[in-house]
């Protein structure tokens, strides 16, 4: 396998990228594109997990998935698009030990390196116990006021973006109609989609007041399942008027509120797409729905590539190129990553990929990064962490909603 580290001299040059009007100077997104490689945009397109509390720190699961020991190794080498982070991953153990994993894992990469978290609160909560606490979505939507959802993502994002984290997977904006959903429950705003819009559209205008990026999630809609999608394949069966009805509102609201990405479910919805793939693998559902039919230009992020609801029909190299002919432009923590980066870029010069298309998903890309300030200097803030008037807004959310969690 080739990373893209290692790439030929002989590599073929870059090719014509999107130019602007002539009345228009070029955005910082626009030049960096223009002096891309085919290497430098695909790697653009991938969101890794590196391992390890600090960006030098070596750990063996680097070195088994990447061919190297720490992150700052895997970001130099395989220059994505973005890194995730989790607790699991032992990313996360303080806030100073956070935001110099941060900083570190940024001055490595030589484009501006999104750093995401899932932190939406409740029971998905990867910066617990560090930041302050706040209650989850169903709490959230109990109380009847968006407000509420925006001062929870406000105070949220204040936080990400004081450890140096740019971008929540949050909110969610599945309509959990489904009492026996093991997946979203709690993690949902409500059952009603008139009640869950506005909570959702208010989320999103909490973590821009912030200045970091939300992603509403997962389209489209992961509500109405019993089948966990990080272990089977969920199929759900709405027709269109009824996805309209029941799943289209909070992300109709999130494009509203100018949502900066939209993550994909890992489900069969027949009725929408009778091919059995799952959304993330669909064009009609994620270029047909979502692009065509909503009106979204921002970036759409797979959910987890590792998740068996999207590894049971195709092959780890085949998902990744079927993703981004579905209308992806982020591919999220890969199994296999160098196979996954190999087949996008063997489909980008066989043509399979037009180089048209890659350059629509990278522009995204960089259009999100340079929105949210990533092509400013790299600063955190610790200290801005539990901050007095952060405390004073948590006691208010976790009293009105009665369950402190």
């Amino acid at each position: 396998m080739t990373s893209p580290a290692s790439m030929p001299a002989s590599s073929p040059p870059p090719s014509p990228s999107p130019s602007p009007s002539a009345t228009a100077p070029r955005t910082r997104a626009e030049e960096t594109l223009a002096g891309m490689s085919d290497e430098d945009k695909v790697a653009q397109l991938f969101v890794a997990v590196v391992y390890g509390t600090g960006a030098d720190s070596s750990r063996k699961e680097n070195r088994a998935r990447y061919g190297v020991d720490t992150p700052v190794e895997v970001v130099k080498k395989y220059r994505p698009g973005g890194v995730i982070l989790f607790n699991w991953a032992d990313n996360i153990s303080s806030v100073s030990q956070v935001a110099a994993l941060t900083t570190g894992l940024r001055k490595a990469s030589a484009t501006p390196l999104v750093i995401g978290v899932d932190q939406e609160n409740g029971i998905v909560s990867r910066l617990s116990p560090l930041i302050t606490k706040l209650p989850g979505s169903l709490a959230i939507g109990r109380t009847g006021d968006p407000g509420n959802a925006r001062d929870s993502a406000r105070v949220t994002g204040e936080e990400l973006k004081a450890l140096g984290i740019s971008l929540d997977y949050a909110p969610v904006a599945d309509v959990n109609i489904n009492p026996r959903n093991p997946v979203i429950g709690p993690r949902a705003y409500g059952s009603d989609p008139r009640k869950v819009a506005p909570m959702v559209g208010a989320a999103v205008d909490g973590f821009h007041d912030a200045g970091v990026a939300s992603v509403a999630k997962h389209f489209p809609g992961h509500g109405d399942t019993s089948v966990d999608s990080h272990t089977g394949l969920p199929v759900i069966k709405h027709t269109l008027a009824q996805w309209e009805k029941l799943d289209a509102p909070p992300f109709r609201e999130a494009i509203k509120h100018g949502v900066d990405a939209i993550m994909t479910a890992h489900v069969v919805m027949p009725k929408l797409d009778p091919s059995g793939d799952p959304s993330t693998l669909s064009p009609k559902i994620l270029t047909g729905l979502l692009r065509d039919k909503l009106g979204f230009d921002g970036v759409v992020t797979t959910d987890a590539l590792d998740m068996a609801g999207v590894r049971k029909k195709y092959g780890d190299a085949e998902v990744a190129v079927r993703s981004i002919l579905a209308g992806a432009d982020m591919l999220l923590m890969p199994p296999d990553y160098p196979t996954a980066y190999e087949a996008v870029l063997k489909a980008v010069r066989s043509g399979r990929i037009t180089r048209d298309r890659l350059d629509q998903s990278v522009l995204r890309i960089l259009r999100l990064k340079e929105k949210r300030g990533l092509y400013g200097p790299i600063t955190t803030d610790p200290g801005a962490v539990k901050s007095a008037q952060h405390l004073k807004i948590a006691k208010r959310l976790l009293a009105e909603t009665g369950s402190g969690a």
